[in-house]
């Protein structure tokens, strides 16, 4: 792949706007940027859970789910080009099934924490969550990637899976999630 980025302060962005792919221009605030940088905040979020110790099949998923947001925002720079496809959304469904598997049904709510990891999945899940909201009102207001919203839509789910496969590998003893306690502060 050739050099694309060969100079990374160009100034073009001081007035409030910033370049698609396609060569168009928007201002920074706009719900294509908004639905791009919740997608990268994602990335990066997810960057920061695969700093931590993982297990291998999860260390891979994310992986690919890395690559696969770039996919993403290569949609949403490039207004009608797609890249994903049913399949990545299938991947993910897969991943979820396996990874459900091995864990106990839920009787009560969980509270995001835990351990370090698990806790570093749920503040991906959200994130994922807030990325799946921007892709909508784009879709409201301009043409938006047809599978951005089932992609992302199960990915939370998964994200919010493997919160709960880090929480019975770690260090949390006995190994279980937090649960949620209502009323216990009244």
């Amino acid at each position: 792949m050739a050099n694309r980025l060969t100079r990374i302060v160009t100034r073009t962005g001081d007035a409030g706007e910033t370049g698609l792919a396609d060569g168009s221009r928007v201002a920074k605030d706009a719900p294509r940027i908004e639905a791009l940088g919740a997608v990268d905040e994602l990335n990066s979020a997810l960057g920061v859970l695969l700093a931590e110790p993982l297990p291998g099949t999860v260390r891979t998923c994310l992986g690919d789910v890395q690559n696969d947001l770039f996919d993403v925002g290569g949609e949403l720079s490039v207004p009608g080009h797609a890249i994903l496809s049913n399949a990545h959304v299938a991947r993910l469904e897969q991943a979820l099934t396996a990874l459900n598997a091995g864990l106990p049904p839920l009787k009560d709510f969980i509270l995001p924490g835990g351990t370090r990891a698990a806790a570093l999945a749920h503040v991906a899940r959200t994130v994922c969550r807030r990325a799946e909201r921007r892709v909508i009102t784009l879709a409201r207001h301009d043409s938006a990637p047809a599978l951005a919203t089932p992609y992302l839509n199960r990915l939370s789910d998964l994200l919010f899976v493997i919160a709960r496969v880090l929480n019975r590998q770690g260090d949390n003893a006995p190994g279980n999630d937090v649960l949620w306690q209502p009323g216990k502060n009244r």
